[in-house]
């Protein structure tokens, strides 16, 4: 998606907010805004605007779905944002918090405007309205699922508001949100099965079916679920033979892919992951070609180094070797011991400029819906059935394959096991820890309080609405 990519700082510029400490509003008087959304051309560009605040949103997610898990911790701790993370002693006025609401709804209210501006407008006058439509309303979804899961209840907005209207709007039950999110995704079902040049990377009917299949199996809607992954293997994906080509930029558009957050190097567009992934080490930043100084975040856990079994072929690229790395002649290199020892790989790759990587995020791949069709099945008390998809993903890594008699509990182990080994870094543990009910019982001695299933609400948009019946704090956290 490099042409959208390249603009969508412009795009951004026409869509300014006029209200930065809240969320992002649109007049509906403004004139300007009526003189821009005129042709075919003029909602794509809006479009891309709703796309810019997503990606940068994605640069951090891991500090949500990764650093909060027990797959993942901050070997030199530090203050700030993943170490608050990883300890659990994150507090409202953390600036990361408040990033992550205003781009949720910075990307919210763009899409309200465009699905305001386009509804009324006929396909003969922009030939692209319906795919425009479905597009926006899956980002929308987006949006709203991550905000959900991450904060709980939060304002439903779904029209474009004034500044006054805004601060009236309450936190909406968990319930109303996931009501936006679904109908939004079944919108998004009518998107094309696939593009062609410029448009590849843009969300399919695919992206839309994986993802409601996910907000399903969240909900505890196995049946629901179930019904939609299983459209999915019906549709042109497939697992790639090598797990490692996954994650080399060179290769994003394989049969695995299905849908990702994209960012492109040297058009300000690159992704930080690279370098947020790299131990502060010169010696190894010069070897792998990521310049700067490594942030040292995200380092894999010893329980999860010792999950895998010794022949995966996904360990290697899931985990750098612990205490240092091999260099060019074989010689292993040892880490000093200021840095961590522990690293994932599947964000490395040589770069140009520091925090300018092409690595994506991957948002939705295969593997993933073939996991959650698994567990999915397996709830349905289809165990027997749901085994042979976990068993597709046991022999990519080439480990032993489970027998198909296994009984439905032991089952479950197994599926939250290869679901920890193969998404591992990728922003999965901790939400699948939640949705399961055992993130407290897994995370307790590392400090965590069994109200913390949610982050606390940032504290400026406490104190901007000044209400607690309309913005009340998370509980245990005032």
């Amino acid at each position: 998606m490099k042409k959208y990519i390249n603009i969508f700082v412009c795009a951004s510029l026409i869509l300014t907010s006029c209200s930065s400490d809240f969320i992002d509003l649109l007049p509906k008087s403004s004139v300007t805004q009526d003189r821009y959304y005129q042709t075919d051309n003029d909602f794509a560009d809006a479009l891309t605007g709703v796309y810019a605040p997503i990606r940068s949103r994605y640069n951090e997610f891991w500090i949500y779905g990764d650093q909060r898990s027990d797959d993942s911790w901050v070997q030199p701790a530090k203050s700030n944002a993943a170490t608050y993370s990883d300890q659990f002693t994150m507090n409202s006025n953390e600036g990361e918090l408040s990033s992550a609401w205003n781009n949720y709804y910075q990307a919210i209210f763009r899409a309200n405007n465009l699905l305001e501006k386009l509804e009324p407008l006929a396909v003969s006058d922009i030939p692209k309205k319906n795919q425009y439509f479905a597009e926006t309303s899956f980002l929308r979804a987006l949006c709203y699922f991550d905000l959900v899961r991450i904060f709980g209840p939060v304002p439903a907005v779904t029209t474009v508001l004034s500044i006054t209207d805004a601060y009236k709007t309450p936190r909406a039950p968990v319930n109303d949100i996931y009501d936006i999110i679904l109908a939004d995704l079944k919108a998004a079902e009518s998107l094309p099965t696939s593009y062609s040049g410029a448009d590849i990377g843009r969300p399919t009917q695919g992206a839309a079916k994986a993802l409601l299949g996910r907000v399903y199996l969240t909900r505890g809607d196995f049946a629901n679920a179930e019904s939609k992954l299983q459209e999915v293997t019906g549709m042109s994906y497939a697992l790639v033979d090598d797990f490692e080509s996954i994650f080399n930029p060179a290769n994003k558009r394989n049969r695995e892919y299905i849908f990702d957050i994209e960012y492109e190097s040297g058009v300000s567009a690159g992704s930080v992951l690279t370098n947020r992934c790299m131990p502060n080490h010169a010696g190894m930043q010069t070897f792998y070609g990521v310049p700067g100084t490594g942030n040292e975040w995200n380092n894999p856990t010893q329980v999860l180094i010792d999950l895998f079994e010794q022949n995966d072929k996904r360990k290697d690229i899931s985990i750098g070797t612990p205490g240092g790395f091999y260099n060019a002649d074989g010689d292993f290199i040892t880490l000093p011991s200021t840095t961590n020892q522990a690293y994932t790989k599947k964000y490395l790759y040589r770069i140009a400029a520091a925090n300018d990587s092409p690595v994506n995020w991957h948002y939705m791949r295969y593997a993933d819906v073939l996991l959650m069709l698994a567990e999915a099945m397996n709830e349905n008390g289809k165990t027997s059935q749901a085994i042979p998809y976990l068993n597709m993903i046991r022999n990519r890594a080439g480990v032993s394959e489970y027998p198909t008699s296994m009984s439905q509990s032991d089952t479950r182990a197994a599926l939250e096991k290869e679901r920890r080994l193969e998404l591992c870094f990728e922003g999965h543990r901790w939400f699948d820890l939640v949705r399961w009910g055992k993130a407290y019982d897994t995370l307790k001695d590392k400090g965590m309080a069994p109200y913390m299933t949610l982050f606390p609400i940032p504290l400026n948009q406490v104190q901007l609405v000044n209400d607690p019946a309309i913005m009340p704090q998370n509980q245990g956290y005032n």
